[in-house]
């Protein structure tokens, strides 16, 4: 049969097939942001979007050489703004998806149309039925296998947050996968072009996929680092909130010495001869310490450290902090894990008090205790102004967010060892996270 292509000039691909690749390509890389739209009304969208790529594909089929390339891009554009109004995302986020698609697309339509010549020219099968069976078994073969393989690493729920940096990598990478692959298609004299048009088939599917896939190890790789980060920053959380509490128990000691010592004080100065206002306030002045003494005996020692250290602080900070906990509940978990719940929980909650003007409203309230087979340890505090959520856990407002939001994942990370499970909400202005383990 000779080269099938030996000879001949092969059509380019529809505009038609460019188009619904391209739509198809957005659909799969959409998985991998956070989407704004569901149902019927993600369906309209995502219908309006295939029309508008297609009749502008189609409208501007026959362009070639520098025109081609500004409707190309064009095209990007509009992958992008399908993307963009149908997932609230960043556009840092949808612009990296929007990347990816474009290559997926590139690589399918390729791929597909390759194929399509060579039964049409080199094997001679000319059936219209058969063409549009060859489209749906590449295109839909290609979308499971990219399915496939994205499902193991993408999160349907978390912004991928991605950095200036890292898009414009990827968009690098793009630019010079499409230029290399589709340069003997617009210019005949290269050093990239072909002396048969199955050559440049061969180029441009090659190219392609190998493009595809550096963008799909680079994205694997990015999420293995991220993960990474991740973890080494809940470590040092913990480790932090372990330090604390051996510098806490430190301080308490400190403080219980300093106690006995001023209740020699009180009587030495009882024993002198004092005035009766002098004599009022070392009655409050003692009934404060009494009372003092009894607010630290939760029945877990670990507690009772972490829980005097934060009341410390707060008192400082015109927090007011209450507390009910039967500290003897606790007694089964291990003393790092204690100091991740509630140093986190507290060290969050703390900081929110702080930002809050008005100190009568800066209130922080936590309870522990028993409800039929369950361990429930709730933190309350006063809040002001809207919080955003993201896979259920509060956004972080701190500069360079990356870097920060670990403390409750930390907390969150704890629970879940123990088989429990964390609720977060806000009402009325109050901040509620509620723990509940199974005991």
């Amino acid at each position: 049969m000779g080269d099938w292509a030996a000879g001949q000039i092969l059509p380019d691909i529809p505009r038609f097939y460019t188009a619904l690749a391209e739509w198809l390509a957005c659909l799969l890389c959409m998985r991998e942001v956070v989407r704004r739209y569901l149902g019927w009304k993600f369906a309209g969208v995502a219908a309006a979007a295939f029309a508008v790529q297609s009749v502008f594909l189609i409208l501007t089929g026959g362009l070639d050489g520098p025109v081609w390339m500004v409707c190309m891009a064009a095209a990007v554009f509009l992958m992008f703004c399908f993307l963009r109004i149908s997932c609230g995302a960043s556009s840092l986020d949808v612009g990296y998806a929007c990347v990816k698609a474009f290559v997926l697309a590139e690589f399918m339509a390729s791929l597909e149309w390759q194929f399509h010549c060579f039964l049409y020219y080199g094997l001679g099968i000319k059936s219209p039925w058969v063409g549009g069976l060859l489209l749906m078994a590449v295109y839909g073969g290609t979308s499971l296998v990219i399915r496939g393989i994205s499902g193991r690493y993408i999160s349907e729920t978390e912004q991928m947050n991605i950095t200036g940096r890292e898009l414009l990598f990827a968009a690098v990478i793009g630019l010079s996968v499409f230029l290399m692959s589709n340069i003997g298609f617009v210019y005949s004299n290269t050093p990239f072009s072909g002396g048969y048009a199955s050559d440049i088939f061969n180029v441009r599917t090659l190219i392609d996929l190998g493009g595809l896939a550096i963008l799909v190890a680079y994205h694997i790789q990015r999420l293995h680092l991220r993960v990474q980060h991740e973890l080494e920053s809940m470590e040092m959380i913990l480790h932090n909130q372990y330090t604390q509490y051996q510098q806490s128990q430190e301080t308490l000691d400190l403080i219980n010495y300093k106690y006995h010592d001023l209740k020699h004080h009180i009587i030495a100065l009882r024993a002198e001869e004092n005035k009766e206002k002098r004599e009022a306030y070392l009655d409050r002045m003692e009934d404060e310490i009494r009372s003092y003494e009894a607010q630290n005996k939760t029945g877990n020692k670990v507690l009772d450290t972490l829980l005097t250290a934060k009341s410390l602080y707060c008192m400082r900070s015109d927090i007011t902090l209450t507390y009910v906990v039967d500290g003897a509940r606790l007694d089964f978990m291990d003393v790092m894990d204690i100091c991740s719940i509630f140093g986190n929980a507290l060290d969050n909650a703390i900081e929110c008090e702080k930002k809050i003007k008005e100190k009568e409203k800066r209130m922080i309230d936590v309870s522990v205790f028993v409800q039929q087979a369950f361990l429930i340890i709730r933190f309350e505090n006063y809040c002001e102004g809207e919080l955003a959520f993201e896979q259920n856990l509060p956004v972080t407002t701190k500069k360079q967010a990356e870097f920060h939001g670990y403390g409750l994942k930390s907390l969150r990370h704890t629970v879940h060892k123990y088989g429990g499970e964390v609720d977060i909400d806000v009402e009325d202005h109050w901040f509620r996270l509620k723990i509940l383990i199974p005991i």
